[in-house]
């Protein structure tokens, strides 16, 4: 599975890294691949009766395999391979991990050409079968090559030969038929793969990567919604049953719905993620997919970098530069001083950057001058004359200077005069009431928002559940 091509833009290259990341595991060593999937060709013990003719077929090529396997050529090309693969996994930059991956190849070209003899032997085993016992062997013996070859398409072949004898014992065809569905995704066969796993799943199989494989072989496919309905329906099995998905279940299918657009998914896998690994790293990468994907306006975006800045979860300069660009020094200075501050403090702000020193500039001069006239905007504020809009303003500046209280009763008020944006007063009613320690009814609130701002209150939710719960 290939790692997923970063954005450039305002958004942190780290939290990008980490919201996008996909499955970019080194080659495997086919010898360590192949301890475990000889599991799935050695089923619990049942009575195989080959036909006369077959066998003595069959135990001349099993002789011919054995031998092989510790033949000096073949020992030789085995390590070959070895060393190449070390060499890819070692490789740094894209340039010296293709000449690695060539390196490796021709390794493993060198490998399956060492078995050539036993190759013709074994695969003429499948024409001289004739009972579905005869074939369960062939498939036995045709997998154990590919196996010792480091081949998966001939043990792919071979592990369908077991499995359409008949043979196989039913209670380990979940295993052989998520070995099968493994093999297929690795080869980018993803129909097959799609067969296989969700055959594997149906019967209760529950490997480590069996549902995250089968979804992407869906999304692989183009059928995106598929792939993610089945990725968190897997998801919420894990929960179900005790357990919490691996992390990268929750990322795939987060950077997948980001690929396709698809803002509720995005706002789903992000909730998912930060309730079952809340890191500040899966903070940043919630939150900056949702930016991307949402597109939203500077309010909206406002109130969500307030989340990331309660979250901690600032990545790099960019991220504090968002904020600022949202809040803006001339309107909401407190609050950029606090998070400029906490920005120079971390080292990811510089003061010899012109930016930075201008925007201080900005603000610190409109908080001396402002502070004074909270008081006054306050009282201006409760007059009946005033309108929702002026009252909602003046709860923004109260907010944005820590006086969440004051600002949470005039936003009250605001909804009562009417002519305001509900939902954007709504979701900094549920700002104040967090920032109050009230998380309880700050749930409450963002769970009733609707409309563009729902993902980013879900978020929000998730937070304040989270603050809910004691102190580990």
């Amino acid at each position: 599975m290939s790692a997923i091509s970063r954005r450039s833009g305002l958004l942190s290259r780290g939290a990008i890294a980490l919201a996008l990341a996909a499955a970019s595991a080194a080659v495997a060593m086919p010898a360590n691949a192949a301890k475990k999937e000889k599991e799935a060709a050695a089923p619990a013990a049942s009575k195989i009766q080959m036909s006369k003719a077959f066998q003595p077929l069959a135990i001349a090529a099993q002789k011919s395999l054995d031998t092989a396997k510790v033949r000096p050529d073949v020992v030789a090309a085995q390590q070959a391979v070895k060393t190449a693969t070390d060499a890819y996994n070692a490789a740094q930059g894209s340039a010296a991990r293709k000449t690695a991956m060539t390196q490796r190849e021709a390794a493993l070209a060198s490998l399956l050409t060492a078995f050539s003899a036993e190759r013709t032997q074994i695969e003429a085993l499948k024409g001289a079968a004739t009972t579905p016992d005869d074939n369960f062997v062939a498939g036995q013996l045709l997998s154990g090559l590919g196996l010792a070859a480091q081949d998966m398409k001939i043990v792919r072949s071979g592990y369908e030969a077991m499995l359409v004898s008949g043979k196989y014992p039913a209670a380990d065809t979940p295993k052989l038929q998520n070995a099968i569905g493994s093999i297929c995704y690795d080869l980018k066969d993803y129909a097959c793969a799609v067969t296989q796993l969700d055959a594997a799943v149906k019967m209760g199989y529950k490997g480590d990567a069996t549902e995250v494989l089968l979804a992407d072989s869906y999304i692989q496919q183009g059928q995106v919604q598929v792939g993610l309905d089945r990725l968190m329906a897997g998801i919420k099995a894990r929960s179900a049953s005790g357990t919490v998905a691996p992390q990268e279940w929750y990322r795939r299918g987060l950077s997948a719905a980001y690929k396709a657009k698809m803002l509720d998914q995005a706002g789903a896998f992000s909730n998912a993620l930060v309730e079952a690994y809340p890191t500040k790293e899966n903070w940043a990468g919630a939150i900056s997919i949702l930016r991307l994907v949402a597109k939203y306006e500077v309010q909206e975006r406002l109130d969500l970098m307030r989340l990331m800045q309660r979250t901690d979860s600032f990545s790099d300069g960019s991220d504090y530069f968002e904020f600022i660009q949202a809040a803006d020094p001339r309107r909401l200075p407190s609050e950029v001083l606090t998070v400029m501050n906490a920005g120079l403090a971390a080292g990811k702000l510089q003061r010899s950057d012109i930016s930075v020193t201008e925007a201080l500039s900005q603000a610190n001069e409109r908080v001396r001058t402002e502070t004074p006239t909270l008081p006054g905007l306050e009282k201006s504020a409760m007059v009946p004359t005033a309108t929702g809009n002026s009252i909602s303003a003046t709860a923004d500046a109260l907010m944005s200077y820590g006086q969440t209280a004051k600002a949470e009763a005039l936003y009250r008020i605001a909804l009562q005069k009417g002519g305001v944006d509900v939902q954007r007063v709504n979701t900094r009613i549920g700002i104040t009431l967090f920032d109050q320690g009230k998380y309880a009814e700050a749930k409450a609130m963002f769970d009733g928002i609707t409309g563009i701002r729902q993902p980013m209150a879900r978020l929000w939710s998730v937070y304040a559940s989270q603050k809910m719960k004691p102190a580990v």
